[in-house]
C-alpha cells in the first residue's frame, strides 16, 4: 500500500466512527432528523431481536421516536467497535461494516428520585446489551447506514 491509500483507510475508519457515535448520540438525545440523515435513502434499520421493528429507516424512527418516549433518560455505550472496509486489490472500497457491542442503561418514565417524576436522580432501571451490525455506504454525503441490526443479548429491568 501506498501512503496515499492508508491515509484514505485512516480517513474512512476516522468518518465510519463518526457516524457509529453520531448514532449513539442521536438516539440519547432523541434527535430523529440527525438519526435519519444517517442513513442511506433506501436504508434499513431491525430492531426485533430487542422486542422492536424491522424496516426502512424512515419508519423506524418513527417506532423508535414513539418508544423513546417511556425512556427520559438514556444513555448508549457502543465499544469494541471493529471496521472492515472493502479491499479492492489494496485500496479502500465504497462500503464497509462495523460489529459493535453496547451497552444501553435508560430510566423509565415516572421513575426519578421523587415517584411520578422524571428527573434522573436516582440510578438506571432499563438496561440492554448486545451487538451492533453496522453496513455502511460511501455516498456523496460521506459514509451512511445501508443497514442496522440490534443483536440484543440481554436485558435487565429493575424498580
Amino acid at each position: 500500500m501506498t501512503q496515499r491509500v492508508d491515509l484514505a483507510t485512516v480517513m474512512d475508519r476516522l468518518a465510519i466512527d463518526e457516524v457509529v457515535s453520531g448514532y449513539a448520540v442521536a438516539v440519547d438525545d432523541g434527535d430523529w432528523a440527525a438519526y435519519r440523515a444517517l442513513f442511506t435513502p433506501d436504508g434499513r434499520a431491525d430492531y426485533s431481536s430487542a422486542g422492536g421493528v424491522e424496516g426502512p429507516a424512515r419508519q423506524v424512527t418513527d417506532w423508535l421516536a414513539e418508544t423513546m418516549r417511556m425512556f427520559p433518560v438514556r444513555q448508549h455505550l457502543i465499544v469494541n467497535r471493529l471496521i472492515r472496509l472493502e479491499d479492492l486489490g489494496g485500496s479502500p472500497g465504497d462500503s464497509a461494516e462495523v460489529r459493535a457491542d453496547f451497552v444501553n442503561p435508560m430510566r423509565l418514565t415516572g421513575t426519578g428520585t421523587d415517584a411520578g417524576t422524571d428527573d434522573a436522580g436516582g440510578a438506571p432501571n432499563f438496561f440492554a446489551a448486545g451487538r451492533y451490525t453496522f453496513a455502511l455506504a460511501r455516498t456523496r454525503e460521506g459514509w451512511r447506514f445501508s443497514r442496522v441490526t440490534v443483536h440484543e443479548k440481554w436485558r435487565h429491568l429493575s424498580s
